[in-house]
């Protein structure tokens, strides 16, 4: 039986599935939560192993899903993350793995992820200075994830993909000493305008750093080439750096938003439909899974998520609202 996808009105079909694990996280990063942190999901609350696994089956089997990453929070504090990944990939094996991390345990982890079947690594870090890395996420941590970024390389977890957020007045300075830090250890970096998906719902346009900044900010010390290749449904545009082989990429969710070409399809640690990051409305998946109902009533149900999907974020939108979750709840 062939898969029915899942389809939207405008003609998008998702593809990429991002399960969160958890919301969980051991970082504290200004644009994402307080210092105190959050009051964390119930146990009770977030899916099972069990539960994860088979949704990923269902998108696989009867949805078309193509590739998984797990997000979080921060998926490696999930205690069932490496089972997950084992059995995913005996039940798919051909099924691209990865996960979005902050990469404080991955020198542990890494090689015995490779070996369970996880495919590549998506990491953030928006400095490589310990000074200002201790600002932002309130730890000193970054030598625990520079090892972790090694580890994932050294495991063949690549290409290792960096995720960076500029901040106004914390290391906007620091753009160009993070790409050729980057280039140096054969790392794939991507700069992402801050969203407004913080808990504190303290963002402003005003204090973002556009992609336009953060051009200009490289080509003070980079000689910056549109790359060839078309970009299809990738969220970064990127830029050959000096003539090659090294790229940069740049994610300007805000001000280049690229939802015409969306492939992607979330659900929360609890079990919850997003069809997109700023989606205020969810699906419930988790009370059919615990409810008895059958893979392909669940993968219905989902269709019909991703039916309701709407054309665009509307950031630009005066109505525009800032979701109730923060990232750290939804899943990147």
């Amino acid at each position: 039986m062939l898969p029915l996808p899942l389809a939207d009105r405008y003609g998008r079909v998702a593809t990429d599935l991002r399960v969160s694990l958890t919301d969980r996280c051991n970082l504290r990063c200004s644009y994402c939560m307080p210092p105190e942190g959050l009051d964390w999901l119930p146990t009770d609350q977030v899916l099972t192993d069990d539960e994860v696994v088979r949704l990923v089956d269902i998108g696989v089997s009867r949805l078309g899903v193509e590739e998984v990453r797990f997000t979080g929070g921060e998926p490696l504090v999930r205690r069932g993350l490496m089972d997950i990944v084992r059995r995913v990939h005996e039940a798919h094996p051909d099924l691209e793995q990865s996960i979005t991390t902050n990469a404080l345990g991955l020198a542990r982890t890494a090689h015995a992820l490779k070996e369970a079947g996880l495919t590549r690594v998506n990491a953030s870090l928006d400095t490589i200075r310990r000074d200002t890395f201790a600002q932002i996420t309130l730890r000193d941590r970054l030598d625990d994830v520079i090892a972790g970024l090694a580890a994932a390389r050294d495991a063949g977890l690549g290409p290792v993909k960096v995720n960076a957020v500029l901040l106004r007045g914390h290391n906007e300075d620091q753009a160009a000493e993070l790409l050729a830090w980057a280039l140096g250890e054969g790392y794939e970096l991507r700069f992402i305008e801050q969203m407004p998906l913080d808990a504190q719902h303290g963002w402003s346009r005003e204090r973002m750093v556009t992609a336009e900044e953060t051009l200009a900010l490289l080509e003070r010390s980079f000689t910056l080439t549109a790359a060839e290749e078309p970009r299809g449904s990738a969220p970064a545009e990127l830029f050959t750096v000096d003539g090659g082989p090294g790229t940069v990429g740049i994610i300007a969710s805000v001000t280049r938003p690229f939802c015409g070409a969306c492939d992607r399809v979330r659900l929360t640690a609890d079990g919850q439909v997003r069809t997109c990051l700023f989606a205020r409305e969810e699906s419930d998946l988790r009370a059919s899974l615990r409810g008895g109902a059958s893979d392909e009533e669940i993968a219905e149900r989902w269709r019909t998520a991703m039916w309701g999907k709407a054309a665009g974020h509307g950031i630009d939108d005066p109505s525009f609202l800032q979701p109730d979750r923060p990232m750290s709840a939804i899943g990147g």
